[in-house]
C-alpha cells in the first residue's frame, strides 16, 4: 500500500505554518505554496510583480530539483494574484521557466495572500522513483 511520505529541503523556504514543503504520493509530489521568501536570506521579498514572481519560481525550482524532478516534469500548477492587472507581467517571468511544454495552469486572483504578498504558487509534480524522498 502507496504511503505518502513527506518531503522537504533546507535549500528552500521552509513552511511558514503547520504543512509540509511538499508531499509525494504515488510518484506525484504536491508542492505547497510558495510565497516570495528568498531561499538564501529567509527574508520576504516586497518588490514589483517580476521581482516576487522570480523568487517563487526559483523556490519551486529548487524543490522540484531536490526532489530529483525537473521544471520539465511540473504536470500542474496554481497561481494566486493579489491583483489581475499583473497577469501579464507574471506571465513575462512565468514562461522563462516553462519555455517548452508548459504545465496545466489555473489563475486566480485573491483578495489578500499571506503576509501580503503579490503571488502564491503550488504545483504538481512527477517525481522519479530514485528521487529524494
Amino acid at each position: 500500500m502507496p504511503v505518502k511520505k513527506i518531503f522537504y529541503t533546507e535549500k528552500a523556504p521552509l513552511p511558514k505554518g503547520p504543512y509540509s514543503q511538499a508531499v509525494i504520493h504515488n510518484g506525484l509530489m504536491y508542492v505547497s505554496g510558495q510565497i516570495p521568501i528568498d531561499s538564501v536570506t529567509g527574508l520576504m521579498v516586497k518588490g514589483t510583480i517580476e521581482e516576487e514572481t522570480e523568487t517563487v519560481l526559483n523556490n519551486l525550482k529548487i524543490i522540484v530539483e531536490e526532489s530529483g524532478a525537473g521544471m520539465g516534469d511540473v504536470l500542474r500548477v496554481s497561481c494566486y494574484l493579489a491583483d489581475m492587472e499583473d497577469f501579464a507581467r507574471f506571465n513575462s517571468v512565468y514562461e522563462k521557466y516553462f519555455q517548452t511544454a508548459p504545465p496545466a495552469r489555473s489563475t486566480f486572483q485573491a483578495g489578500r495572500l499571506p503576509l501580503d504578498v503579490q503571488i502564491e504558487m503550488d504545483a504538481i509534480v512527477a517525481v522519479p522513483d530514485t528521487g529524494r524522498q
